[in-house]
């Protein structure tokens, strides 16, 4: 396939570098709080597990983006590689915001990503906790928007 429009770079089978690329390419994709924009990234049969929600295709991943931010205000996440093989990775993720009452929590999770050989992610299994903290707690305090690249990361927050 030539035409660079019908590719989601970097494609399977991943290594350590094109991973790592996937990974954070997914992350400040989701910082953008822009669900169309997010959308773009899976085949558009792709089949979500988040939580207990069950969702296939692309429309009903913008409408539950779309839900999503408007309940998870000042939204911000940092993404790391867990593990990868062909053309699969595995993340820890967390990200911190606050509900309309100005409740702050900081939600955990794992995910799991099968990708197809065009570099859409067709399956997304997300397992996610809600932990409420003090404002005094957050430990994300970038602009809205992609994660600087100084920031530190899940694992040197001991997140």
């Amino acid at each position: 396939m030539n035409n660079p429009e019908k590719l989601r770079l970097p494609l399977p089978p991943f290594d350590y570098e094109s991973a790592i690329q996937k990974v954070r390419s997914a992350e400040d994709a989701w910082n953008t709080r822009n669900a169309e924009q997010v959308s773009l990234a899976y085949t558009s049969d792709s089949v979500w597990r988040n939580r207990s929600e069950f969702l296939v295709g692309r429309e009903a991943i913008v409408q539950f983006l779309t839900q999503k931010w408007l309940k998870e205000l000042d939204y911000r996440l940092i993404k790391e590689l867990w593990a990868f093989r062909d053309n699969r990775i595995a993340v820890r993720f967390a990200y911190e915001w606050h509900d309309d009452a100005g409740n702050w929590f900081r939600s955990y999770g794992n995910e799991n990503w099968e990708f197809d050989e065009h570099g859409f992610m067709r399956w997304r299994i997300a397992s996610i906790n809600d932990l409420q903290i003090q404002e005094s707690d957050r430990k994300y305090h970038w602009p809205l928007g992609r994660r600087p690249d100084d920031h530190p990361s899940l694992s040197d927050l001991t997140l």
